[in-house]
């Protein structure tokens, strides 16, 4: 059970690695300012992301384009009115300076080798800027009006060389040949309606997980392990429970990764276990159960905050999940007090019986904890 416990857990663990890097979107950016993008989308190669506002009144789009190239040198994003590739698509290209500013412009894109010099394009651009920090590149823009409607073909490109403020040739391989597809500024992308479900779905997952399984698991683990006809059933289920809990917690922390949940530090412990002959299992124990309990109270002082931060704290949600609080917390303290009687009963009765008062040979577990 064990092992098994532990190739459960560590198969968590490498899920949860690809769910946080996969909750690091472009969903999860924030721009300086009071800048704000309705959707945005993640460009498959390039290390790429496009944001935008699509204005259906002037059939404009209001774009931010951001990509990290891998020496300061260029950038580029394009429409293509014609076909699909490169060659006749119309840029806006941006470079970083000597002295740390950014120039941003419009050219077209004509052939293979291309001037790069700046030129109008078919469709108008306004508010063309350009910005530079933590090895990114961001061209901001107003692009429109579209004239072939909301869907276009669109390139992205960079490069790492610039030269008397002519940005110089890009790789012709890998990446930097596959930077194109066609894109739907009304239907591509993630809205900020995909980002409201998410966040009512981080708050579901994460109330279940750390605000329900997480103290289930601690009442399953000090009150089920002192009934004897359970055996070792009772780590079984406590063990169960938390693996499931931190699984659920793991989704709901790659979901809201920037809210920074709690640490995994509980269920972790799991695979440092030391067996009951080991002389550090009083320092594990006594780890476990501090961490253990602290982290119940977290995560149920942290649903509650989710609850005001989605500003639900008058939710029906919020009634539901203060019930079933309230009847786990009823039923430990029917269980605690359960157990005290037991406790003393049975401490009553080896008293008696080194006393001599009582026979019989049976032994209970009088442990606590």
């Amino acid at each position: 059970m064990a092992t098994t416990s532990k190739t459960i857990l560590l198969f968590c663990i490498l899920i949860s690695l690809f769910l946080i890097s996969s909750a690091q979107s472009c969903s999860n950016y924030s721009f300086s300012g009071t800048k704000i993008f309705k959707s945005c989308r993640d460009l498959p190669y390039l290390q790429a992301h496009l944001h935008w506002n699509y204005i259906a009144s002037t059939r404009k789009v209001d774009i931010a384009y951001r990509a990290t190239p891998t020496s300061p040198g260029w950038i580029a994003w394009a429409i293509n009115p014609t076909g699909t590739g490169m060659v006749g698509s119309e840029a806006l290209v941006a470079f970083l300076n000597p002295n740390g500013s950014m120039t941003a412009y419009t050219t077209q894109i004509n052939s293979y080798n291309p001037s790069m010099q700046p030129r109008a394009l078919s469709f108008g651009v306004s508010n063309i800027r350009a910005e530079y920090s933590t090895n990114e590149m961001i061209i901001f823009a107003i692009v429109g009006p579209l004239k072939n409607g909301t869907t276009v073909n669109h390139v992205w490109q960079d490069g790492n060389s610039v030269s008397d403020n002519i940005p110089q040739m890009h790789s012709t391989s890998g990446p930097n040949i596959q930077s194109m597809e066609k894109l739907d500024f009304l239907t591509t992308g993630f809205t900020h309606d995909n980002i409201k479900t998410l966040k009512i779905a981080h708050g579901i997952i994460n109330a279940i997980s750390w605000g329900i399984l997480l103290p289930l698991g601690a009442f399953s683990a000090r009150y089920l392990r002192h009934i004897q006809s359970m055996g070792p059933s009772w780590f079984y289920a406590h063990a169960g429970v938390q693996l499931s809990g931190f699984f659920l917690g793991t989704v709901g922390f790659a979901i809201g990764i920037k809210l920074g949940e709690m640490s995994p530090g509980v269920t972790l412990a799991l695979l440092f276990r030391p067996k009951t002959t080991n002389k550090f299992r009083k320092y594990w124990k006594s780890y476990h159960h501090f961490v253990g309990y602290a982290c119940v109270v977290l995560g149920v002082v942290n649903v509650f905050q989710g609850f005001e931060v989605m500003g639900s704290s008058r939710s029906y949600a919020k009634l539901a999940y203060c019930l079933s609080l309230a009847t786990l917390i009823g039923i430990c303290i029917a269980s605690e007090v359960n157990s005290w009687v037991i406790f003393c009963r049975k401490s009553k009765e080896e008293t008696l019986r080194r006393e001599g008062l009582i026979g019989g040979s049976e032994k209970g577990s009088g442990r606590m904890g």
